[in-house]
């Protein structure tokens, strides 16, 4: 099998685990208020649970650092995700409230190994194609997210049960991510890069990543906003109807969706630093429309322009650990993820800690503020004028594979 055949199958086994991925993600947060409901678990014990998980994802994401070193990360992904899917289907067959415990329990920690795992082959690859494509793992990320909320709302339409809902998915993906798996690419220094992990990053490489996880985190803290407040915004403060509450965040995953899968063809033609900068005024712009939205599609703009501007940071976020720390970017790419994990924990409860205690158009502005760091460590997604295109394809030499050039990459 020549090198662009097998770079070229990589890519699409990456793209379909991004894609299972988030319907399986979408799937569990959207059908929260059922799981709540058939295990009987408190408003009080409810946030518990659902930090858990993220808590769990981040202490796995430690652990794949470290796992990394003995084995290749397609090995873990190849393990990890089909234990996620099944994760999730123990979330819709259990009975008792401490099968559900285990159960988020299981599906935190997989899910910490199989989001490392995931994006540093992601890297990896694009440091070998040499341009950007890493928007376009985590475009299908979205797409899957939108066909896991939509499956997920007929199942709540068609009153199905958790596990009848869970079911198809699993027993669809499962298979089909365990035959992707053996197309997996790993990057070809991994014995250099093992050397390099077990030195680690070191105090002044680890000091370059900082900027980048404050980025990381504050996109998160963005993106929970809108997953877990939009709605009751819309309703509470814009006095919509509770089926147009719901439209936001599908607007939003939509949007999210364009822009990652347009947005490796804007960092090949303007430069990392461009995009990120773009996507974080277009972040910032949405977040003020939302606070000041005198009626419903005022605030549905706000949500149009947030999908838009936040889509491009995180991808983004995770794609210079290849450039930065060639000899260890596996294990800057474990460390990032954790502030992901940071984010989510952080910013639902900051909004609606300040909802309660002031008023939500206020508790708006805090994402917006924290999105705009991204401004002052744009630099750190490398010098203005790099991009990851054609010409750098050229310059790069050997080191990368000219590969899918004019093809049908997204």
């Amino acid at each position: 099998m020549t090198d662009d055949v097998r770079l070229r199958r990589g890519r699409g086994a990456l793209g379909f685990s991004f894609f299972a991925q988030g319907v399986t993600f979408a799937l569990l947060v959207t059908r929260i208020p059922a799981i709540q409901d058939r295990y009987g678990i408190s408003d009080g014990l409810l946030p518990l649970f659902l930090a858990a998980v993220p808590v769990l994802a981040g202490v796995a994401s430690v652990g794949t650092e470290h796992l990394v070193e003995r084995v290749a990360p397609s090995v873990v992904l190849r393990w990890a995700q089909p234990l996620v899917l099944l994760s999730l289907l123990g979330v819709g067959a259990g009975e008792q409230l401490w099968h559900v415990a285990v159960a988020l329990g299981a599906f935190g920690l997989s899910v910490g190994a199989l989001d490392a795992s995931m994006n540093m082959l992601g890297v990896s690859l694009q440091r070998t194609y040499g341009r950007s494509i890493m928007l376009g793992f985590h475009a299908w990320y979205s797409l899957g997210g939108i066909l896991g909320a939509s499956a997920a709302w007929y199942g709540a339409q068609a009153r199905l049960s958790l596990f009848a809902g869970y079911a198809p998915a699993v027993v669809v993906l499962v298979p089909l991510v365990l035959l992707g798996s053996r197309f997996y690419v790993d990057r070809t220094d991994r014995a250099a890069a093992q050397g390099a992990a077990e030195k680690g990053l070191g105090g002044g490489g680890f000091a370059a990543l900082l900027p980048l996880c404050l980025v990381m985190a504050c996109a998160y803290i963005g993106d929970s906003t809108v997953a877990n407040w939009s709605a009751k915004y819309l309703q509470d403060v814009l006095g919509s109807s509770e089926q147009t509450a719901t439209v936001p965040y599908n607007v939003y995953m939509v949007t999210t969706l364009v822009g990652r899968a347009v947005g490796d063809l804007g960092v090949r033609r303007f430069g990392a630093v461009a995009v990120v900068r773009a996507g974080t005024l277009l972040a910032a712009s949405g977040f003020a429309v939302v606070a000041a939205a005198p009626e419903v599609w005022a605030g549905m703009l706000g949500f149009t322009l947030l999908g838009l501007g936040l889509c491009v940071i995180v991808p983004q976020t995770f794609a210079p650990a290849g450039r930065l720390f060639p000899g260890s970017s596996d294990t800057a790419v474990a460390r990032l993820n954790i502030f992901n994990y940071v984010g989510f924990l952080v910013g639902s409860p900051l909004v609606g800690a300040i909802g309660g205690a002031w008023s939500y158009r206020g508790a708006m502005l805090v994402p917006m503020v924290l999105v705009l760091i991204t401004l002052v460590h744009a630099r750190s997604f490398g010098p203005d004028g790099a991009r990851y295109g054609v010409d750098h394809e050229r310059r790069a030499g050997d080191r990368a594979v000219d590969v899918g050039r004019g093809g049908n990459g997204v």
